[in-house]
C-alpha cells in the first residue's frame, strides 16, 4: 500500500515479448524512501525487466509506476533525472580512465564540469578508487569496475539508485567490500536503494525489505524475519541406514513435528522447538528398529522461506538463453 513516504508505487505492471512470453506478470509494489528493497529471485525471473521499465528503458505492456513522484508514461526524462543505475554489465569504457568515464557519465546528464569535477573526486573517493583514476578501465580487476561502475551511478545525485545484481561473479571478499559502500550509501547519505540479487546471504544481510519474485510474479514481500517466519517452524534433517524404507508417517507421529517431507534420501522435518524434537525422533525411530545416521536442527533461513514459498531452491540453471550469455560473460570480466 503507497503512502507519503512511497518513492516507488507499482500496480498491475506486465511486461510481455512477443506473443507469450511473459517477462513480468503483473507485479503490485511500494518501496519506501530511505530504505533498501530488494528483489530476490533466479536469473529469468524478471528482476532485470522490472528495472528496465522502472528506469524508462524499456516500456511496459501494461499497468501502470511512478518513480520519484513522477509517472514513467508520461514524465520519463523526470524520471531519469532522479535516478542512478548500476547495470548487471559493466558499461565503462576500457580505453578511458576511470575518471573520465565519471565524467562523461556527468556530461551525458548535462552537469556542468564546474560540478562534476568536485564531484568526482568525491565519488572516486567513496568508492576508494582515487589512486587508480587515472589508469585505464582495461587495467582494473573486476571489484574496482564494480566500483566504478557504482559511482558512475552516482554522479547525478540521484534520489533513487537501482543496483542490478551489484556482486554478480565477484569474489567474497569483493562482494563484502560492495556491501560496505551499499550501507554507506543509505545510512550516510540517506539514499533508497532498489536492489536485485540471487543471493539469499546478500538478500538477507542488505535489504530492510525483500521481495522473492519468481517466474514473473511477485510471491511474497516483506523483512527478512516476515518472510522467515512462513516457515513456521525449527528445520530438522533426518537421515537413517535402511533407505528402502519410508518413516515419514513414523515421524509425523513424534510430539512437536508438524510437517515431513522425503526429499534428497533423507526426511525434512518441520517442528517446534527443533531441539527438542530431534531426540525425540532418534528416539522414536530406533525403538521401531531403524538405525539413524544423521540428523541436524536449523532455525529457518532465507533460503528454508524461499523453499516454503516457491517449492523450491533458486535455480540458475533456467535461466534464458540470452541471460545465461550475459550472466557468463559479466563474470569472466569480473575475475579478469
Amino acid at each position: 500500500m503507497a503512502s507519503d513516504r512511497s518513492i516507488i508505487e507499482v500496480d498491475g505492471l506486465t511486461k510481455v515479448f512477443g506473443d507469450k512470453l511473459r517477462a513480468v506478470d503483473g507485479v503490485s509494489f511500494t518501496v519506501e524512501e530511505g530504505e533498501i528493497f530488494g528483489f530476490l529471485g533466479p536469473n529469468g525471473a524478471g528482476k532485470s525487466t522490472t528495472i528496465n521499465m522502472l528506469t524508462t528503458l524499456l516500456r511496459p505492456t501494461s499497468g501502470r509506476a511512478t518513480v520519484c513522484g513522477y509517472d514513467i508514461f508520461k514524465q520519463s526524462g523526470e524520471v531519469r533525472r532522479n535516478v542512478g543505475v548500476v547495470p548487471q554489465e559493466y558499461t565503462a569504457d576500457e580505453d578511458m580512465t576511470g575518471h573520465d568515464n565519471i565524467i562523461l557519465c556527468a556530461d551525458l546528464y548535462g552537469i556542468p564540469r564546474s560540478d562534476s569535477r568536485p564531484h568526482a573526486e568525491e565519488l572516486l573517493s567513496l568508492v576508494e578508487l582515487k589512486d587508480a583514476a587515472g589508469r585505464k578501465v582495461s587495467t582494473y580487476s573486476g571489484g574496482m569496475r564494480r566500483r566504478l561502475e557504482l559511482a558512475c551511478g552516482l554522479i547525478n545525485y540521484p534520489r533513487l539508485l537501482f543496483l542490478d545484481e551489484p556482486t554478480l561473479g565477484l569474489d567474497v571478499q569483493t562482494r563484502a567490500a560492495v556491501w560496505k559502500y551499499i550501507k554507506t550509501l543509505k545510512e550516510e547519505y540517506r539514499m533508497t536503494l532498489f536492489l536485485t540479487t540471487h543471493y539469499l546471504e546478500e538478500a538477507d544481510s542488505l535489504c530492510d525489505r525483500i521481495a522473492i519474485i519468481d517466474h514473473g510474479k511477485i510471491v511474497q514481500i516483506g523483512t527478512s524475519d516476515d518472510l522467515k517466519a512462513h516457515v513456521g517452524g525449527d528445520i530438522i534433517q533426518v537421515g537413517i541406514a535402511e533407505r528402502d524404507s519410508d518413516v515419514s508417517q513414523e515421524i509425523m507421529k513424534v510430539p512437536l513435528v508438524k510437517e515431513v517431507r522425503r526429499e534428497n534420501g533423507g526426511y525434512r522435518v518441520k517442528a517446534e522447538q527443533g531441539e527438542e524434537a530431534a531426540p525425540m525422533i532418534i528416539d522414536d525411530l530406533r525403538d521401531r528398529g531403524y538405525h539413524v545416521n544423521r540428523i541436524s536442527v536449523t532455525k529457518p533461513s532465507l533460503d528454508e522461506a524461499y523453499l516454503e514459498l516457491t517449492g523450491r531452491n533458486l535455480r540458475e540453471e533456467e535461466s534464458s538463453k540470452m541471460e545465461a550469455f550475459s550472466h557468463r560473460l559479466t563474470m569472466r570480466r569480473a575475475r579478469s
